[in-house]
């Protein structure tokens, strides 16, 4: 019982942290286009909370859960459809620390923006192109990673 349990928060977790970076990233994306400050500021800000709330503790959440039924289930690291998810976890982990950095310094932008009534400027618009690509490539790794958990396949 206890395996089945963690394998559900496992899986619910894996759920709400791609639920929670796609729609905020939608969001995010939508707002910064518009190019409003005011706007961008905002859900600037409601992002990063989500991503406080939501997707750092699945993202701890995910390798101890996984970790616990890797072990419970005796499957050597060394498979190669967990070794994958693995490396594949790893880098989403690294593109979501650096789109953090990014988001922070992007609602800064947008706040100084709006306190000084001018459009947002050029580093903003650098910020959020590399905060595009990482996002990008994090998509791809989990839903690779989706495929390997469902297939055990690599």
């Amino acid at each position: 019982m206890d395996y089945l349990i963690v394998k559900w928060i496992h899986v619910v977790s894996s759920t709400i942290v791609f639920g929670t970076g796609v729609g905020s990233a939608w969001y995010f994306f939508v707002a910064a286009r518009g190019r409003d400050p005011r706007i961008v500021a905002f859900v600037a800000h409601a992002l990063v909370i989500a991503d406080t709330l939501f997707t750092a503790t699945t993202m701890v959440l995910q390798p101890l859960s996984g970790a616990w039924l890797v072990h419970r289930a005796g499957l050597p690291w060394s498979t190669r459809w967990l070794a994958a998810s693995l490396v594949l976890f790893a880098a989403a982990a690294a593109c979501w620390l650096w789109v953090v950095v990014l988001q922070l310094r992007m609602r800064r932008i947008a706040r100084d923006a709006v306190a000084a009534g001018t459009a947002l400027p050029a580093e903003f618009v650098r910020c959020f192109h590399q905060w595009v690509g990482l996002g990008f490539v994090g998509l791809f790794c989990f839903l690779a990673i989706f495929y390997l958990m469902v297939t055990k396949a690599a």
